[in-house]
């Protein structure tokens, strides 16, 4: 009656890593993935570009926390269990090492995504583990049997049945679907990592610039691009979302981690206002309007006889001073002498408090991330078993916890899918 031990549905990355796991911890268990496609991995295939990011060079489970803006406080005793640098020695052991690069994320040093796949396929041979492809799932139900409960997986071609069932089947709205008729809550899911369109003057013809800036969401209200009020008696705006970090002007608008972190951070807040809003960029994070103001006033005393427009007096790239010299009301020819404390203002205004209206989102790149799935307080996290149902649990994206860009989507994967693992083989079915 009974197929396998335990069944894993989703071929991804937490569907594998906690496939291997529980081989390695109970080689006796007789274990199947189901894959609905053709191919397994897919989502690892084309992360990172490509060369797939690995995980983040974050070992302390305190710092790494924070960057998940759902699942930060659930995730903190799981990543206690098994951290980035056991993901990092899980890979070397296995001929895989990981490097390290400038801004924290880690790679193969192949730096091919296919390093990763090869290597996961190679550990389910080893290990015996079934890859049953082609293989949608179309129902799940938890079945008796002489007093003894499993689970029956139907898919598209054959019912299998298991004494332990792992769901990682990432973003799926049909599993997730299946989920709820087991009695499980199912967050709604929204798009988590995407970037702005903006159509704007001030930065057409400049793509693929990029530069360190304070990006602010703002609270709706009719757009106003021109600006007409006295900079001295603005009144400042309640500020709903902010991070800092590069910005990557774009054909279509702006990307870049400053607006990936906004993206994440504000997945289900922008998507209710269907991701129509304002922002607000301060193109020089340190420096504050009126010290920017002040800066100006100074530069217009020494450099008097040069042209504002050809004397960038900041530190930002040159095409972008231009447009917003121009976006100031400045003139090509106007002289530093000949500029008047408005246009001063209105220069300080566009440099530190500069306002765009976001009008919809592109996905990043290939990495779509969404917010949403199993309701996080329906999960026993030493175990990542379900609360409701016994010998069912869950892994990576499925439960509604999701990461800023950078490896740490991946992270959790690892996490969950190891302790997962853990839970299933320790687990004494009755």
């Amino acid at each position: 009656m009974i197929d396998y031990d335990v069944l894993i549905i989703g071929g991804g990355a937490s569907g594998f890593y906690a496939a291997i796991h529980t081989a390695e911890a109970d080689p006796t268990s007789k274990i199947a993935i189901l894959e609905r496609g053709k191919e397994v991995l897919s989502k690892v295939k084309v992360s990172g570009g490509g060369r797939c990011n690995v995980t983040h060079a974050e070992f302390d489970p305190g710092e790494l926390v924070k960057n998940y803006p759902r699942g930060e406080k659930e995730l903190l005793g799981p990543f206690h269990t098994y951290c980035s640098g056991d993901t990092v020695a899980f890979f070397e052991e296995r001929g895989v090492p990981l490097k390290i690069e400038e801004d924290g994320r880690m790679f193969p040093f192949s730096n091919s995504s296919q390093t990763v796949i090869d290597l996961f396929v190679r550990e389910a041979e080893r290990l015996n583990i079934q890859v049953l492809k082609h293989s949608t799932v179309i129902e799940i139900n938890e079945v008796s049997n002489d007093s003894n409960k499993f689970w029956q997986v139907v898919s598209i071609k054959k019912s299998y049945h298991c004494k332990k069932l792992l769901i990682a089947s990432g973003s799926s709205p049909k599993i997730w679907r299946m989920v709820s008729k087991l009695g499980h809550t199912i967050e709604p899911p929204v798009p988590s990592l995407f970037t702005f369109n903006i159509k704007d003057q001030r930065i057409n013809g400049i793509p693929g610039l990029s530069t360190n800036a304070k990006v602010e969401v703002l609270p709706e209200r009719t757009f106003q691009p021109k600006i007409t009020i006295k900079l001295n008696s603005k009144v400042s705006e309640k500020v709903l979302l902010t991070a800092e970090g590069p910005l990557l002007i774009t054909h279509w608008g702006m990307s870049g981690p400053a607006i990936l972190k906004l993206s994440a951070w504000g997945a289900k807040m922008l998507n209710e206002c269907d991701y129509n809003f304002r922002i607000r960029v301060n193109w020089l994070p340190d420096y504050h309007m009126e010290a920017v103001i002040n800066l100006l006033f100074e530069i217009k005393g020494v450099e008097a006889k040069r042209t504002i427009l050809r004397t960038k007096a900041v530190d930002i790239p040159r095409r972008l001073w231009t447009n917003l010299v121009r976006a100031s009301g400045i003139s090509e020819d106007l002289k530093w002498a000949d500029a008047t404390k408005i246009q001063l203002e209105n220069l300080a205004n566009q440099l530190t408090r500069c306002e765009f209206n976001v009008a919809g989102k592109s996905t990043f790149k290939e990495e779509f991330v969404t917010a949403g799935g199993v309701a996080l307080n329906e999960i026993n996290f030493k175990t990542f078993e379900s609360k409701i149902h016994q010998n069912l649990f869950f892994a990576g994206e499925v439960i509604n916890v999701d990461a800023i860009t950078g490896g740490f989507n991946f992270q959790n994967a690892w996490t969950s899918g190891y302790i997962a693992a853990q839970g299933i083989a320790k687990k004494k079915v009755t």
